[in-house]
């Protein structure tokens, strides 16, 4: 017990020594380099640091004196003196929350003037669930720390209450609890712009009546009034832009059951006039085009058939509109429902623009023999990627397979946690954590002989990652002292690398550091990027265990196009994407 004592004490007492004491050898010769023999660092002397070493080029002689000034704030330090910074507040600059990875002045900044479907969009799946798929509480708490953290599209399964007179949002056929439809509306609608101004999408899974459709019209269009986008039952030629679509609410679902079954019916009706009028022309001695041989009558027949698709178009938003009006002019993203395999779903009409979506396995499958068809399909319509039904405890997939092929809405489980939500979190960190990220322009262009981008291609190197693995703090003061092992330090290790397309993707790992809460690793690794666009860094710190599973230690996921190169303090997150309140670590990010 005295052993035990002491060596919490003397951690106890490293950790407020660690600066000076541990800091690596290259931070210590930056700080002799940039400051004055007797170990003064001038406001001068930072804001050279800042443009040589941090390569924040812009960097004014005001902005290194707000950072002495924040300096000033610390307690219970003695680390300024009158004309500089001493080592140790250098220290407390570079690990401090003022240097972060990501800028944290640049905001959106990604152009939003695109149509929709030019952006990955933060995307939940069964969005009002609290736990697992199949007995947990459905609530609208989900949905708000959704939003709050930046998600903009929401999925509710709408079906009716056990007395058929009103909507709840449950998961169909499962013993979840239901919870009031209205209530998620009007949740929906406190908290859609707490985190963004960019438009908050609903997807609407409908298993309701045709009056119960009536009424959900009625609550939507009473919740969100001026809010709400809805350009009519006519299914849009492009999608609108983000930037246009600010603080709107946008509703996302399928045709009413009346309408389909109206379409299908009048695609009988056109196929018994075509039958009909074939016979005509034979019995009367005229060859029919759908007969005819030849360049000429096979383009008739083909602009024949454009005609007869225009005239169901017509015909069926006439059904929309005699259906069930109201619910139908709500819906703005229209999904898309046809016969005839994958090939047709991919089929791209100029005329109109619309959603499709397709489960893991599905997609999965689709990119194998369909991989360019999804692209061009990406292009201009929009993609939903959702979990397989199998998934019970609310895990996923891995997102980064949808967002090769340029899908938009990849959707995870935001109540679940680990590895697949870490990579969606880090994704949408980028552009200001609006919840939209512009799509690489190499997922928007066709090149001459209408090839696209192949994720699974062996690509030039654009440009290489170096990343510096300095040390790391802070897990003394937010984990139990006996957390990771009764009787002595942790004995970290740090894990980093590339998520990417699968010529980029890759882990590497430090040496393991026994026995120490304030590691310092030093190590440096160096990163080949062929599409750096699409990657993510990530960085997980576990402590090695001999005889059981290394216990977790953090973990954070980063946009490599949106890193901020030099010498940056890194804040760790847990398992469920909660950012720690100490726990970081000091890295530098160089693109050679």
């Amino acid at each position: 017990m005295l052993k035990q004592t002491y060596r919490v004490c003397f951690c106890f007492h490293r950790r407020f020594k660690l600066h000076v004491a541990e800091a690596p050898d290259e931070i210590k010769s930056l700080f002799v380099q940039y400051s004055e023999k007797n170990g003064i660092m001038t406001v001068d002397h930072l804001h050279r640091f800042l443009i040589e070493v941090q390569k924040e080029e812009r960097a004014t002689r005001e902005d290194a004196q707000a950072i002495v000034d924040s300096l000033r704030q610390l307690k219970h330090l003695n680390i300024l003196l009158k004309k500089g910074i001493s080592f140790e507040a250098f220290s407390k600059y570079l690990f401090g929350d003022i240097n972060p990875p990501l800028s944290p002045n640049q905001g959106v900044h990604h152009d939003m003037d695109a149509p929709l479907s030019h952006y990955f969009i933060y995307t939940g799946h069964n969005s009002y669930l609290t736990g697992n798929q199949l007995s947990s509480d459905c609530s609208d708490v989900p949905i708000i720390k959704a939003l709050h953290r930046g998600v903009r599209v929401i999925e509710l399964d709408m079906w009716p209450n056990s007395s058929k007179d009103d909507v709840d949002v449950l998961h169909g056929g499962t013993l979840t609890t239901p919870v009031p439809l209205i209530k998620c509306l009007r949740s929906i609608k406190e908290h859609a712009f707490v985190a963004s101004e960019y438009p908050v999408i609903i997807t609407l899974e409908d298993h309701i009546t045709l009056d119960l459709q009536a009424k959900v019209a009625k609550m939507v269009t009473q919740t969100y009034g001026d809010m709400l986008f809805s350009p009519g039952s006519e299914c849009l030629k492009e999608f609108p832009s983000p930037e246009s679509l600010k603080w709107r609410i946008i509703v996302s679902t399928k045709q009413p059951k009346k309408y389909l079954e109206a379409l299908e019916m009048k695609e009988k009706e056109i196929e018994k006039q075509k039958s009909k009028a074939a016979n005509n022309e034979e019995a009367s001695g005229k060859e029919s085009p759908q007969l005819g041989g030849g360049d000429s009558a096979a383009g008739d027949s083909n602009d024949s058939d454009e005609e007869d698709n225009e005239e169901i178009h017509e015909d069926s938003n006439k059904a929309q509109r005699d259906a069930v009006p109201a619910y139908v002019r709500l819906i703005a993203i229209h999904t898309v429902k046809r016969k005839g395999g994958l090939k047709n779903y991919l089929r791209i009409d100029p005329d109109k623009v619309t959603r499709l979506s397709l489960n893991e396995q599905k997609f999965q499958s689709a990119v194998i023999g369909h991989g360019k068809d999804i692209i061009r399909f990406t292009q201009r319509n929009l993609l939903r990627v959702f979990p397989k039904a199998t998934r019970i405890d609310s895990s996923n997939y891995n997102p980064m397979i949808g967002w090769w092929y340029g899908a938009q809405m990849v959707a995870l489980n935001m109540q679940g946690h680990g590895k697949s939500l870490w990579l969606m979190h880090g994704m949408f960190r980028a552009n200001g954590g609006c919840g939209y990220v512009k799509k690489p322009e190499f997922l928007m262009t066709s090149g001459a002989d209408n090839e696209v981008f192949d994720p699974k291609a062996t690509l030039p190197v654009k440009t290489t990652l170096k990343v510096t693995v300095y040390m790391g703090e802070g897990w003394y003061s937010d984990f139990d002292h006996t957390h990771f092992d009764a009787y002595s330090p942790p004995d970290f290790y740090t894990r980093v690398g590339i998520a990417g397309v699968p010529a980029d993707t890759v882990m590497k790992r430090t040496g393991t550091l026994e026995d120490n809460w304030t590691p310092v690793w030093n190590e440096e690794f160096e990163f080949p990027l062929t599409a750096p666009e699409l990657a993510l860094v990530r960085i997980e710190v576990n402590d090695y265990d001999f005889s059981e599973k290394d216990d977790f230690g953090g973990q954070t996921c980063l946009p490599v196009r949106e890193l901020r190169r030099g010498i940056r303090s890194v804040p760790l997150h847990n398992y469920e994407g909660e950012k720690y309140r100490s726990v970081r670590i000091l890295m530098r990010f160089e693109f050679i």
